[in-house]
């Protein structure tokens, strides 16, 4: 009898415990909350942080961000005024201003989420068919910086004037959003545009006139290389022929210089004694002329046989 007391006792402690948990809930520093009971809120948001209760098993805390929130939309096919279809996609920033009309709107974030997509798409989409692409994709008057790979864009002269600008339009945008979206108990901060893109078949033809542009560049570089090219070589075989010229030169000069030399030597020996460099110099030439298999016909008066003659 005594436990099953016991076990009942501890049953109901246990219970009374759950309970008491159950009635008891923390808000912190990044959450506010919203009380229901049977599903309909009970009184206003709670925000600040700390202990509160409630009461068990009938009312129930909805527990909502107080912090900025990210949105990233889809990217949308957009024509722009000037008949420019491209894509489009924004991103905005934005918190739970009011966690009562929230909840009682949309519920919870996904819900947000469904009705930003709606709000900021539908005017992202009513800006862009306003304005031309370049409005858009530009947000001053500064001039270009165009490189000669970049030249074949379009000449600067003949770039449109901005009056409106990206910048403005994202405002523009932020502007239209943010006096929608407090009747969901949502305050918008930020809505820019994160990327803009032409759709696939002009994107193609871009990219089909950039890469024909680069060949072209390519091909003018290769000419001018080619040409540069047959310019150091016609230095290279101008400069080759100039010192070929310079080295035959001056070889023949020191080819003279040597045969004068020679003949000067020559003459000086022969006017010191002219019959024995007479001498010396047929000899020479029997040397050069005569061998064993060699066959003259002379008459008996020539000088060729002048020196053999005298010998006894």
């Amino acid at each position: 009898m005594k436990n099953k007391k016991l076990i009942i006792a501890v049953i109901l402690a246990f219970l009374g415990l759950l309970i008491l948990s159950d009635g008891v809930f923390i808000v912190t520093e990044t959450n506010q909350v919203i009380v229901t009971q049977f599903g309909k809120p009970v009184g206003s948001a709670i925000t600040d942080p700390g202990l509160h209760f409630k009461t068990p098993l009938i009312q129930k805390a909805n527990v909502f961000e107080k912090r900025w929130l990210e949105w990233n939309g889809d990217a949308n096919q957009i024509p722009t005024k000037d008949k420019k279809f491209i894509w489009i996609d924004t991103y905005a920033r934005w918190r739970i201003s009011d966690p009562l009309v929230f909840f009682q709107r949309v519920r919870d974030e996904r819900g947000a989420h469904s009705r930003i997509d709606d709000i900021v798409d539908g005017e992202t989409r009513n800006a862009i068919a306003n304005y031309d692409l370049i409005e858009i994709v530009r947000s001053s008057n500064r001039d270009f910086e165009l490189s000669e790979e970049l030249s074949f864009l379009q000449d600067a002269s003949n770039i449109p004037e901005i009056f409106t600008g990206r910048k403005k339009i994202e405002e523009m945008i932020l502007k239209n959003s943010s006096e929608i979206t407090p009747q969901f108990g949502v305050e918008l901060i930020d809505v820019r545009i994160m990327r803009i893109n032409y759709v696939d078949e002009v994107q193609r033809k871009v990219f089909d006139r950039m890469i024909a542009e680069r060949q072209r560049i390519a091909a003018k570089y290769r000419s001018e290389g080619d040409g540069k090219s047959a310019e150091i070589r016609g230095q290279k075989e101008k400069e080759l022929k100039r010192i070929q010229s310079e080295a035959y030169r001056q070889a023949q000069e020191i080819k003279g210089e040597a045969d004068a030399q020679a003949a000067r030597i020559y003459a000086d020996a022969y006017n010191l004694d002219p019959e024995f460099y007479s001498f010396i110099k047929t000899l020479e030439t029997y040397s050069v002329t005569i061998d064993s298999s060699a066959t003259f016909l002379l008459t008996t008066d020539s000088e060729y046989l002048k020196y053999i003659k005298g010998i006894k």
